[in-house]
């Protein structure tokens, strides 16, 4: 295990009312570094201050995006501080890593140190349903050259963030755009680890989404654009007559871990279910024949999120007249009560802290 040095801020935050959290914008007062070298290997564990960087203009994650991250949530309940899945997120930042050419990582001893961090700071875990401490692990690359190759050193930090819904409906059905004319990925490519270039590459088709009254982006096929992969933030499914559907894991869309965890749970429900390519076409079929039920997305920030409409060629597709579907609404409580431990886990997947 790492010795961890513990440097402890002299002049803490105030903690923010319940009411006032939003997603991503407030920071805690201290967070976990760790640092690589091809010598020492991972080394010097320490848990600092939230402060700002200091890095070189050459540094090399600045030039190549050599860097990945993840997304965690813990929680504070009466049974006290717990993480949700997080073995299966660092396994996902591992392959993240290998994709990426950084070094990997002993999941265990980061998930220690992690702790470590939330026992520092579990006065801002938040406790109010709804609510959660978003963990944002990420790697950089801290070489200071030009020209493309891999650098050999790479910092690790692990920052905490107070947060309530994702999205500003809540949870509510959201409007989706179906881009034709722009992708996400490309099997082969880097769709399937959380580096920084995947969400750069869908910021600008988002933002043209965003002007025309649309939450998110649903993603087609970089081939043939005709079968559905995924939103820029969320993996997708469909319920159609009485089968939930979700395109298959290709290479090309992220492995959510909220999206592994539906899929476990709706055999217990007893919840047909696909895992399938499934084309635009279809669904838009589907709708005309009154046998799409629901659309919603999954994603480690808003856990399950209902679709109202589809906006496709310039045709919108309203789905369940626009509210929550069973489905979606049954697995989003199914989830959270386990995250908020108002159920028992019967699948193991809080971690005690």
């Amino acid at each position: 295990m790492f010795s961890i040095k513990v440097t402890k801020s002299k002049k803490l935050k105030p903690k923010p009312r319940p009411s006032e959290l939003k997603f991503g914008e407030l920071f805690t007062d201290h967070l976990f570094i760790l640092d690589y070298n091809p010598e020492k290997e991972w080394h010097h564990p320490r848990i600092e201050p939230y402060k700002a960087l200091s890095l070189d203009p050459a540094c090399c994650v600045f030039h190549y995006g050599q860097s990945i991250f993840e997304g965690i949530k813990a929680y504070r309940t009466k049974q006290g501080i717990h993480i949700f899945r997080p073995q299966k997120y660092l396994e996902r930042f591992n392959n993240s890593a290998e994709r990426m050419c950084i070094p990997p990582l002993d999941s265990k001893l980061i998930l220690e140190c992690l702790k470590k961090l939330l026992r520092l700071e579990k006065n801002w875990i938040p406790t109010q349903h709804g609510t959660a401490l978003y963990v944002r692990p990420l790697i950089i690359s801290t070489g200071n050259f030009l020209g493309v190759r891999i650098s050999q050193t790479y910092r690790l930090m692990i920052m905490l963030s107070p947060v309530g819904a994702y999205y500003a409906e809540g949870f509510q059905p959201v409007k989706i755009f179906v881009s034709e004319e722009h992708v996400r990925a490309v099997r082969g490519g880097v769709g399937f680890a959380k580096t920084c270039g995947n969400y750069a590459a869908s910021l600008y088709p988002g933002e043209k989404a965003r002007l025309r009254g649309f939450t998110q982006v649903l993603y087609l096929d970089a081939i043939e654009r005709k079968y559905i992969e995924e939103v820029g933030t969320m993996n997708i499914f469909f319920v159609i007559e009485d089968t939930l559907i979700t395109p298959p894991l290709t290479g090309s869309i992220l492995p959510g871990i909220t999206r592994d965890s539906i899929l476990s749970m709706v055999k217990d429900l007893g919840i047909k279910t696909e895992e399938r390519m499934i084309s635009i076409d279809e669904v838009i079929e589907a709708s005309r024949n009154n046998r799409l039920k629901e659309v919603f997305g999954s994603g480690t920030a808003a856990v399950v999120s209902p679709v109202s409409d589809l906006s496709y060629r310039n045709q919108t597709i309203r789905v369940n007249q626009g509210r929550v579907g069973p489905i979606a609404q049954r697995l989003f409580d199914e989830i959270t009560a386990i995250q908020y431990r108002t159920k028992p886990d019967p699948y193991g997947w809080i971690e005690e802290v």
